[in-house]
């Protein structure tokens, strides 16, 4: 029994010690897999953040002269001390219109919709009016009378001349005939207000027409509404140039002048700056929150400009700036790259090259760079869009490959 035991109980334990043996490598290689991997992603995470974005672009001479590039020199100059107007864009009222009718009916047809742009004199509403009809018979009747009346004064006039007919005969046709024709004009200027241009036609129907050129702001009319006299139907506004209305503190009406130059930040874009001057401070303040309101005009460029978009007037305010020189370059020539503030600086070789900039406070138009440039370099201020596009691309076309 003892021997044939012990060779069992040696087996058993060699084969234990070969497995041990061999588990034991291929837990080490497992675990020296793992921190491969594990390395392996925290080298490509940190290659990942850490991606270097191309510094040098070089263009094409005519993709140069197609984007409109041009560039201006970093200089130092000192910004002008600004105030913040909080306000809102508004329409101007010399270049809006309400559509209404001045005589009660009922819609008949509608031929515009809101937002639609319409010129002056297009008929945007048939209005159905039961008086215009009588209104338009009256006219041509009163006309019929008037005619016939005038010829009647010029034949007793040529009776007369001929000592056929009474002076006083002729005197009194003449005054009838006048009448008439007073109230024939009374009658046409009448149906000429309502828009009434058939007015030889009997009709009962009304055209109401744009009253001037612009774009449908809104609209309150729907086919066989009744209509009363004076209700507004459609309101036309002109938005090639608007209104930013800006509030101006009691404290600070001192430092705003008329004619100072101002540039508009919207909440809708943050990115553009709208410029206009100062053209208007009211009168009056407003009692409550003691402000009064500065009137600035802008041009609509693009047709970005909605009414009743908030934003922020920065006005030169007219004081001393208390801080010294500083580099400057215009506002355009910054852009954004990788969440970082970047501009482009053309070299003498025609390439541009990508410049990180740390930014500090921003002025009318221009804006402090505190690192990342030198005095007299030359920057981009138009068409930098075409360059970051061409960074941006050939960022994309590494990932690619």
């Amino acid at each position: 029994m003892m021997r044939s035991s012990t060779p069992r109980r040696l087996v058993y334990w060699l084969a234990c010690l070969a497995s041990a043996c061999s588990r034991e490598p291929a837990a080490e290689g497992q675990e020296a897999a793992d921190e491969s991997k594990e390395a392996s992603e925290a080298g490509h995470v940190d290659e990942t953040e850490h991606e270097e974005l191309p510094r040098r672009i070089r263009l094409d001479p005519g993709v140069v002269q197609d984007a409109k590039i041009e560039t201006g020199p970093v200089v130092r100059a000192v910004l002008a001390s600004t105030l913040d107007l909080p306000g809102e864009v508004a329409s101007d009222p010399d270049k809006t219109a309400r559509v209404s009718a001045l005589v009660p009916g009922r819609i008949e047809s509608v031929r515009f919709k809101e937002g639609q742009t319409v010129s002056k004199g297009d008929v945007l509403v048939i209005l159905l009016v039961p008086e215009l009809g009588r209104a338009k018979a009256a006219y041509a009747s009163t006309t019929a009378k008037a005619t016939a009346a005038r010829t009647n004064a010029d034949r007793l006039r040529g009776l007369a001349d001929k000592r056929l007919a009474a002076n006083q005969e002729v005197l009194t046709a003449v005054a009838e005939a006048d009448a008439l024709e007073a109230e024939a004009r009374a009658a046409r200027e009448q149906l000429d207000a309502l828009g009434a241009a058939s007015r030889g036609a009997l009709g009962s129907t009304l055209a109401l027409r744009a009253p001037v050129s612009g774009i449908v702001v809104a609209r309150d009319a729907v086919v066989g509404q009744p209509v009363a006299a004076e209700q507004m139907l459609a309101t036309i506004a002109d938005l090639s140039e608007v209104w930013f209305l800006g509030s101006v503190f009691e404290k600070n009406l001192a430092l705003i002048r008329l004619g100072s130059p101002a540039e508009i930040q919207l909440n809708a874009y943050p990115d553009a700056r709208f410029g206009g001057t100062v053209e208007y401070l009211s009168r009056q303040i407003d009692p409550v929150a003691r402000t009064v309101t500065a009137r600035i005009r802008l041009t609509n460029h693009d047709d970005l400009l909605r009414l009743g978009l908030f934003g922020v007037a920065r006005v030169a305010s007219g004081q001393e700036s208390k801080k010294g020189p500083s580099l400057v370059v215009p506002r355009s020539a910054v852009t954004e790259i990788a969440q970082k503030s970047a501009v482009f600086v053309r070299q003498p070789d025609g390439d541009f090259d990508l410049h990180e900039v740390v930014l500090g406070e921003s002025g009318l138009g221009k804006v402090e760079v505190l690192n990342g440039l030198r005095e007299g370099e030359q920057v981009v201020v138009s068409g930098v869009f075409t360059l970051k596009s061409a960074v941006l691309k050939s960022t994309f076309g590494e990932d690619d490959e």
